[in-house]
């Protein structure tokens, strides 16, 4: 049951790339960050259609995906390949003479953008791909430490640039904006929803607070000793990183009982550390 949630989920997530590929990045022309960019342009030099171009590339840089990335990856990223031109084959079909829903390449670009990252957001935080540059990505990210949407970034600004040899300088620039922008959304969707916050706390209700973040949000806590430079007196500071739902908590319950509170916060987008209950 579990295997059959996850695929299902799989298969949402590449029917909605295979809705933004079609729908409204093949309609403007453009190569934003994909392998179905590069076909795009292939599709004018060769007698295939952006499908079979796709799954030919795809099953070629999957063997990279097997030695490279591990088998569960690959497994998920073949089923992922093997759909998702199945999913462009029945569309073309379905709507064999489609143009455009906008009538804006601007427009679709935009589009495709916000449903793309969506669904590769969702494969990605699943340790899967839509195949084609993903797995390319997914390896700079592996290997070198890059976060998903730079790696993909860096390879699409390649084939966003080919564009030149069959599009107009407009659908270069726009090819290249598209797969910046598509780069940064994506990574919002990737990391934006495990973002946590490092709240660090000056408080005269110290114990209070510290039973407050231990007890109720059952989070963590560490307690240093800061010198004020202006009183120097010895004060200290709780420092705690919550998510999103617990640092609403947080602030709610400072905000009310300690109003003086002097609280200092900052963004954290990865944490690396053995749970307790793992330790033993």
């Amino acid at each position: 049951m579990k295997l059959l949630k996850e695929y299902a989920i799989q298969s949402g997530a590449i029917a909605i790339i295979a809705c933004a590929v079609f729908f409204f990045l093949i309609p403007s022309h453009t190569s934003v960050s994909s392998i179905a960019g590069l076909a795009i342009i292939l599709a004018n030099f060769i007698p295939l259609s952006v499908a079979t171009i796709v799954m030919i590339f795809n099953m070629a840089l999957l063997v990279l995906a097997l030695f490279l990335c591990g088998k569960d990856f690959f497994l998920k990223t073949t089923y992922a390949s093997i759909l998702l031109p199945i999913f462009l084959y029945v569309l073309e079909r379905i709507f064999p003479n489609f143009t455009s829903l906008t009538n804006d390449p601007i427009l679709d670009v935009s589009c495709h953008i916000f449903l793309v990252s969506i669904g590769l957001a969702i494969l990605f935080n699943r340790n899967a791909s839509s195949g084609g540059l993903d797995i390319i990505g997914k390896i700079l990210n592996k290997y070198f430490n890059l976060d998903i949407g730079k790696s993909m970034s860096l390879v699409g600004m390649c084939i966003a640039l080919s564009s030149a040899f069959v599009y107009d300088s407009k659908t270069v620039v726009l090819s290249v904006l598209g797969t910046y922008l598509n780069g940064m959304v994506l990574d919002h969707f990737i990391f934006g929803q495990s973002l946590k916050r490092r709240v660090c706390i000056v408080s005269k209700k110290e114990e209070e607070v510290r039973k407050f973040i231990v007890e109720k949000l059952h989070s963590g806590a560490t307690i240093y000793e800061a010198i004020g430079a202006y009183s120097m007196e010895i004060k200290r500071e709780i420092i705690t990183i919550v998510d999103k739902s617990e640092y609403q908590k947080l602030i709610t319950f400072l905000k009310k009982t300690d109003p003086e509170a002097f609280i200092t916060i900052y963004k954290v987008s990865d944490i690396h550390y053995v749970p307790k209950t793992q330790k033993y």
